[in-house]
């Protein structure tokens, strides 16, 4: 079985349950494989990224295996506005945020099953040069720190550089523990250049945060918010504090 998101965010979850973890989100547009179907709850992995998880049975719609497939191999169009709206046959009005899939997108206009929606704001497709993944990130600044979050409104570290990096037409994983498997590593932040990532570990040797770096030793991250702060060989510099706030692993570049 197939299924599509057709609402505007939804919670991932960690278990079948309205109180468990939200350990991601699913934007509209978002398509995945129904592993398990319960009565109420669905165990679901993204096509985007491979992620499994937990979501509502009424928050999605099922598709079919063609339409799944033919979603997997086309490229992608994600809505490039903070936040738009779509607008159904039905008269429905769907708010999206950025980044939302766009499903077969021609002439403001596409099909999900028998529905047709009109869309008229702007999009991001194909694969973009690497200054611009700092752009994308840079649409974020001051946007809340949310666990499982990937939208302008709320969003966490991995989340972050995932979404900066799909609008650029590049895959990350959901997590930064997975997202630093990728990727060639760099030895020196001298190495570094605009757009590559920095990972973060604690005390135990977990990596469990990860920034966009920019230019001049400085990096771009969601720690309480999206927000800049300086990057040395020791980590991550908050001049707010006046302390280093997060401990320097590794640098990759992955593009």
């Amino acid at each position: 079985m197939f299924g599509i998101c057709n609402l505007s965010i939804i919670p991932v979850r960690a278990e079948a349950s309205d109180i468990s973890e939200m350990t991601s989100q699913m934007l509209f547009g978002d398509h995945f494989t129904v592993l398990e179907r319960g009565k109420y709850w669905s165990k679901i992995r993204l096509f985007f990224d491979q992620y499994e998880g937990y979501i509502d049975n009424k928050q999605y719609e099922e598709i079919s295996e063609d339409l799944f497939h033919q979603l997997s191999t086309k490229e992608a169009i994600y809505s490039g506005e903070i936040i738009d709206f779509i607008t159904s046959s039905t008269n429905d009005l769907i708010t999206i945020p950025l980044g939302a899939r766009l499903p077969n997108f021609s002439q403001n206009e596409f099909v999900i099953n028998a529905k047709k929606y009109q869309y008229d704001g702007a999009i991001f497709s194909g694969i973009l040069p690497k200054n611009e993944i700092i752009q994308k990130a840079f649409t974020y600044l001051n946007t809340p720190f949310l666990w499982g979050g990937k939208t302008p409104f709320g969003i966490d570290c991995s989340g972050f550089t995932q979404m900066a990096y799909k609008l650029c037409g590049h895959k990350l994983l959901r997590d930064s523990k997975q997202q630093a498997k990728q990727g060639e590593v760099l030895s020196f932040i001298e190495e570094s250049e605009p757009g590559d990532l920095a990972f973060f570990d604690n005390e135990e040797g977990e990596i469990i945060h990860v920034g966009i770096i920019l230019n001049d030793y400085h990096i771009i991250h969601a720690h309480g918010k999206v927000r800049i702060d300086t990057l040395d060989h020791s980590g991550i510099f908050n001049a707010d504090l006046q302390k280093h706030t997060h401990k320097l692993r590794v640098i990759k570049k992955l593009i």
